[in-house]
């Protein structure tokens, strides 16, 4: 009997092991060892409320605005307006009343199926394309590649990364900026500031099924484990970035998808850049992409193999390069 049970434990240790060397080869092979910064040509261009055609600038250039917000866009056609509306309204009256505060804003289009860069472009009639800028990518490549995209089109010195359904609000800004300010040293001038719904959890938990609490509770747990340590909220879409730590942390970007903001954050911890956590006001909005149940598997199968791909060297820390 116990000669059994020791066979039975040896069958089951040794099946484990195969299934990780599994795990680890295919989290190597299947990962593109090159960062993704190639454009289609019509993704260079933006349009101005004329409509003549001008070429974005790059990350890489010296920054010409205090401030850039970065909206990724998918079918937001509905969505979208609210949210612009909120967040024009939050600028213009804040560069009334600071003449030298200057910003920009780039909703990303994601490959949308809809009306979205139509309903975007009406913001670069109204406000003109030096406030607001439309970059349509040719097909949908995920919400960090969207961010992305947009970020190393950017003319900002600080780079707000905000999601089109308006869950936060955007005067929350303010909240964010005090964090980053708070940061101190900011070496080579890198830093980040994390807006964060973690102090919504014990109400967001009493409002779930214990089905969704578990799988909220296990990606938390899979993000500590394998990446991100000392941040709470890693997926809230309120991030605050100074330029350089823009450029820095976006080079590296492989992900493109929903666990992008765990990558991103996990190559700012690997450089050292420091990172602030700040409350924001957030609610729920109707016409969430996600898929509960699959959307959270799906970002758990990234979170493993986000941390085995740098191990073993498939992925490895970019320097910053110019997109093609």
């Amino acid at each position: 009997m116990d000669c059994g049970l020791c066979e039975l434990i040896q069958c089951l240790a040794a099946l484990a092991i195969v299934i990780l060397i599994l795990v680890v080869l295919i989290a190597h092979f299947t990962g593109s060892g090159m960062v993704n910064l190639r454009r289609h040509e019509k993704e260079k261009y933006f349009l101005t409320e004329i409509g003549e055609k001008k070429e974005f600038p790059s990350l890489h250039d010296p920054h010409s605005r205090e401030l850039s917000v970065v909206v990724p866009s998918y079918n937001e056609e509905l969505r979208l307006p609210v949210m612009m509306e909120e967040a024009m309204e939050y600028l213009e009256k804040r560069q009334k009343q600071q003449p030298s505060f200057t910003y920009e804003v780039i909703v990303v289009d994601d490959g949308s199926k809809d009306k979205t860069t139509e309903v975007a472009s009406t913001y670069t009639k109204k406000y003109g394309a030096d406030k607001v800028r439309v970059l349509t990518l040719v097909q949908n490549r995920g919400k960090g590649g969207a961010v992305r995209m947009g970020t190393m089109s950017s003319r900002g010195k600080l780079i707000l990364m905000a999601d089109a359904d308006g869950a936060t609000k955007f005067a929350d800004i303010e909240k964010v900026e005090a964090g980053l300010e708070d940061i101190n040293p900011k070496p080579e001038n890198m830093a980040i500031s994390c807006g964060s719904r973690a102090h919504l959890e014990k109400e967001s938990v009493a409002q779930r099924s214990v089905f969704r609490t578990f799988l909220m509770y296990g990606f938390h747990f899979l993000v500590w484990f394998f990446c991100v340590k000392g941040i709470r909220d890693t997926q809230c879409g309120f991030k605050l970035f100074t330029r350089e730590a823009a450029l820095k942390t976006f080079s590296s970007l492989h992900v493109e998808r929903w666990a992008f903001d765990v990558e991103l954050l996990y190559i700012a911890q690997c450089f050292k850049i420091p990172i602030a956590e700040v409350a924001v006001n957030w609610t729920e909005i109707e016409g969430s992409k996600l898929v509960p149940v699959w959307s959270w598997l799906q970002m758990g199968r990234d979170l493993v193999f986000i941390r085995l791909r740098y191990i073993t060297g498939a992925w490895k820390l970019e320097s910053p390069r110019k997109a093609d």
